[in-house]
């Protein structure tokens, strides 16, 4: 077997960016995401977001893909919200996919926790980009928010 750490900062909106997680029930849908990353055979370390968003720093396992690992994630729990809090939920097509060392991964994880203090001061649109561009990501905003 071979020895893999996979350690990953994923960040994906809603569709169209509406504000529709709901701090009542945002909870709920991050223990369902840690189930989907469970039953994947990853972990997840944190998950946190704002009602337009969600961060998570999990460890996944070299089994599948990336893609099809998202793929995964966002249907099962857009699937989640739609049967017990909004009938038209879903997330946007585009994801950020970032690798995150070990050292730096209690400084994500802080990141992730802060993020509703940290969206009074910056829209996630800027948030985005910014982590794209500090991690030499190409990307025409144009096609940004498909």
């Amino acid at each position: 077997m071979s020895h893999t750490h996979l350690l990953y900062h994923l960040v994906f909106a809603t569709k169209d960016r509406m504000r529709l997680i709901q701090p009542v029930w945002e909870g709920e849908l991050f223990s369902y995401m840690a189930g989907i990353i469970r039953n994947h055979e990853g972990r997840s370390l944190e998950i946190n977001g704002d009602a337009d968003h969600i961060h998570v720093l999990g460890r996944l396992t070299a089994k599948e893909s990336l893609s099809d690992f998202m793929r995964e994630l966002k249907a099962g729990s857009s699937r989640f919200v739609r049967r017990k809090y909004y009938p038209k939920f879903a997330w946007q097509r585009r994801y950020g996919a970032f690798t995150v060392s070990e050292s730096a991964a209690e400084a994500v994880r802080r990141y992730i926790r802060n993020q509703k203090e940290h969206h009074r001061k910056q829209l996630f649109e800027d948030e985005y980009a910014s982590l794209l561009v500090k991690h030499n990501i190409d990307f025409d905003e144009r096609y940004l928010w498909d």
